[in-house]
């Protein structure tokens, strides 16, 4: 019974250019093989490859990753008789496959060993019987092949959540875009736009941007060069649906700038048709394939991952030059915590860090962030990444529930290892001031991370400030070249005045001894508690009226405890190497906390033990 419900000859008639005699085939599944993710895709999306055989032919199908579930769930079995209800016919290198987007299982007929021995579809270009629909009658006629790419589009599926228009009747998903497609037009949401960047070479210089693509069926990443760069960055903006149409180019991935679990990408050409839905109700929505903070040990360095935090700190805003380029980079450090009780450092780069103003306690939702191994394990928003602030999702309403009623309260642990209860910061690679010194021969000029938390007492009064150019980010000394007009090598500007930066010389000390550390503009408004335009007209005013307002102010900013966050390095110093901590971030001290990590190493001594140690 089972072996006659079998649409027999199905297979060869998909690939003819007039399609199967029937809508839905059915099919016996006769293999299912799982395939590993590729090294470094995002999210290591499981797919599958599955074999289906009309008695006579079998050929090799690919799931659809929206379409996983019937595999996971385990109502597809090898032997089950199946009905194709949407697919979509591909040739890769000269070999016919199929995509599956949605079938069903007749799980009445069971499973069965396999009917009949089928055989492999021809791939050649020789001629091939030719389905004939209304008679199940096989003649010969040559194979078309300019007639494929016809043959392909009339077996679109069509996407019922996603729906097609009367001047969009063929919507085409986003999972079977492939360099052999050819008349196409997709429907999909903008779920990211990157900035407008510029690209130096031998063959000369341009302009780029990329998107981010998502449909119901998955998600690909698209640029446009030069000319195409002009004409559409003004029209794409995200969480907004368009219907994209070729001719443009689908291309392998370049998985060193995507995070996208796609094979390919799109490439915008000047003829690209880009319009804007009407209807923008039914948007597809963004996927994500969250890791808890709590597990990120487990994932190796390097994965793009997404994740889901309570926002619980928020760092300043600092600019980094380049080593290679000369160019600078804004980032800023967020620290993430989950119901798992366990806190991350992300850092946020350009005008994602500039701009960033969601309030403490928050709850942020990233899409596409790198693991990286520094201090145990840190987080990096990808260029190509997204962050959602209080997404309307569950799990965001899930944390946000915990939050409330358990997480204000808790304590959270680090992925950096305890090092010396006493430093009582929240980095778990916190160290007193001994321990850094008696670490010092072991340093290396590769810069390492840790946290110490310390009193100021004293602020060296000789340099505290330095002439910066008053472009915003360029932060480069200016010279003052005649009164009234400093002047800037690297805008090549002049201006009226300066604004000064802080670079501090700050000696702090703990329990167990003293350290020198180098504050920069940041740190130094919270030391001091003036901006460096402040403090320098102070020292002015203190020359010329013989006031004492600038040492009272240097002496009022020692006796103030912080959590530091220490950037240490190996230097070379008049021939000789020179440890130098340079201070990456402040925090004040919260009293709260502090009392709760005290009661939680109270809870670790043993009362009816001798020793006072745990």
């Amino acid at each position: 019974m089972a072996e006659q419900a079998i649409t027999q000859g199905a297979i060869r008639s998909i690939f003819e250019p007039s399609g199967c005699f029937v809508e839905h085939p059915i099919l016996q599944c006769v293999q299912i093989k799982t395939m590993d993710p590729k090294a470094g895709e995002a999210n290591g999306v499981q797919r599958f490859r599955v074999v289906l055989s009309d008695v006579r032919n079998f050929i090799q199908t690919m799931i659809a990753t929206a379409a996983n579930d019937i595999v996971l769930s385990g109502k597809l079995k090898k032997g089950s008789i199946v009905r194709l209800m949407k697919y979509n016919p591909q040739q890769v290198k000269e070999k016919k496959i199929l995509i599956i987007m949605e079938l069903e299982v007749l799980e009445q007929y069971g499973e069965h060993e396999k009917f009949g021995q089928p055989e492999a579809l021809d791939n050649k270009s020789e001629p091939q019987p030719a389905a004939i629909p209304g008679n199940n009658f096989y003649g010969n006629r040559p194979a078309q092949p300019a007639q494929q790419p016809q043959q392909q589009q009339r077996s679109l599926p069509v996407h019922q959540s996603n729906p097609s228009t009367s001047t969009h009747p063929h919507l085409y998903p986003i999972e079977s875009l492939s360099p052999y497609a050819q008349k196409w037009t997709i429907r999909a949401r903008c779920t990211h736009k990157g900035d407008m960047k510029t690209w130096h070479n031998a063959k000369g210089e341009g302009k780029l941007f990329s998107v981010n693509l998502l449909d119901d069926t998955g998600e690909i990443r698209a640029t446009a060069f030069n000319d195409a760069a002009e004409r559409l960055y003004p029209v794409f903006e995200e969480g907004t649906v368009y219907y994209i149409s070729a001719p443009c180019r689908v291309t392998l991935a370049k998985k060193q700038f995507s995070n996208l679990p796609n094979d390919y990408e799109l490439q915008f050409e000047r003829d690209t048709e880009v319009e804007k839905a009407e209807d923008q109700d039914n948007k597809p929505q963004i996927r994500y394939n969250f890791t808890k903070i709590g597990d990120l040990n487990s994932v190796e360095k390097d994965t793009t991952i997404d994740t889901i935090g309570v926002l619980k700190e928020v760092g300043e805003v600092n600019t980094l030059t380049s080593s290679k380029t000369n160019k600078d980079f804004t980032k800023r450090e967020l620290t993430l915590a989950d119901d798992s009780q366990t806190s991350v450092r992300l850092t946020i780069w350009g005008n994602s860090a500039q701009t960033f103003d969601a309030p403490l306690e928050s709850i942020l939702a990233f899409k596409g962030v790198k693991v990286s191994d520094f201090g145990g394990r840190s987080l990096s928003l990808l260029s190509s990444g997204s962050m959602t602030v209080d997404p309307d999702i569950d799990e965001a309403h899930k944390l946000r529930g915990w939050f409330n009623a358990v997480g204000q309260n808790a304590t959270f642990s680090t992925h950096q290892s305890l090092s010396g209860a006493g430093g009582g910061n929240s980095k778990q690679d916190s160290k007193l001031i001994a321990d850094i010194v008696a670490e010092e021969s072991y340093m290396q000029d590769q810069p390492t991370y840790f946290s110490l938390k310390a009193s100021v007492i004293f602020v060296k009064p000789t340099t505290v400030a330095y002439p910066a150019c008053s472009t915003p980010n360029c932060n480069k000394k200016v010279i003052e070249e005649n009164p009234g007009e400093w002047w800037c090598e690297k805008c090549q500007a002049r201006f009226p005045e300066p604004t000064y930066r802080y670079v501090l010389g700050v000696n702090v000390a703990d329990h167990t001894g003293t350290l020198w550390l180098n504050a920069f503009d940041e740190a130094g408004q919270q030391i001091i508690g003036l901006s460096a335009n402040d403090i320098i007209k102070m020292k002015n005013d203190d020359d010329e009226n013989s006031t004492q307002n600038f040492s009272t102010a240097m002496l009022d900013a020692t006796c103030k405890t912080f959590n530091f966050r220490i950037r240490a390095k190996m230097e070379m110093y008049m021939d000789q190497p020179k440890p130098r901590y340079q201070v990456s971030n402040i925090y004040p001290l919260n009293y709260a906390q502090e009392a709760n990590k005290l009661a939680q190493m109270i809870k670790q001594y043993d009362i009816n033990d001798d020793s006072l140690f745990v």
